[in-house]
C-alpha cells in the first residue's frame, strides 16, 4: 500500500529541484516505490573531494534530499515536513561512477518521521547510510 499523501512523481521532484543544489551537482531522482524513492549522484568534478573521493557532504545532501522530498509527499496536502536532525555513517569511498540511494521511513508519526538512507556505489557496494529526522508541521 503506497505512503503517498500528496501525488509524487520521478518528473514531480525533477521539476521541483530545477535551479537548486540538487540540479548543481547532478542528482537524478530515478523511482517512486510504493514505500521508497530512489536517486543518484555522480561522482565528478562537482561532487569530488581533494582526495577524488565523492565528498561525504554530497552523501549527506542526497541523504537530505531524498529523505526530505520522501517526508514531505508522505504528509497530508498543506502539512509541511522540515529537518530536525541528519547523520551519516561514511564506509567506503567511490572515485567514479554514481552513488544510488535508496529513502525509506522508519518511522511515520504524527509530529516526526525518521527516514533511513542507504547508499551504494555502481557495485552495489554499501558507501554511506544515513537517517534523517523530520518534524511535522499541522497547516498554520
Amino acid at each position: 500500500m503506497p505512503i503517498w499523501k500528496k501525488p509524487v512523481s520521478v518528473e514531480i521532484l525533477t521539476t521541483l529541484s530545477a535551479g537548486t543544489a540538487i540540479e548543481h551537482l547532478g542528482i537524478e531522482f530515478l523511482e517512486v516505490g510504493d514505500d521508497f524513492l530512489r536517486g543518484r549522484v555522480p561522482v565528478d568534478r562537482r561532487t569530488r573531494q581533494p582526495y577524488g573521493l565523492l565528498h561525504g557532504g554530497v552523501s549527506v545532501v542526497l541523504a537530505e534530499t531524498l529523505g526530505s522530498c520522501g517526508a514531505a509527499y508522505a504528509v497530508p496536502e498543506d502539512w509541511r515536513a522540515v529537518g530536525l536532525d541528519i547523520n551519516a555513517n561514511h564506509l567506503r569511498g567511490v572515485t567514479g561512477g554514481w552513488v544510488t540511494g535508496t529513502a525509506r521511513p522508519v518511522h511515520m508519526g504524527r509530529s516526526t518521521h525518521v527516514w533511513q538512507i542507504d547508499m551504494a556505489d555502481e557495485a552495489g557496494m554499501p558507501t554511506c547510510v544515513s537517517r534523517i529526522t523530520m518534524a511535522i508541521l499541522a497547516p498554520r
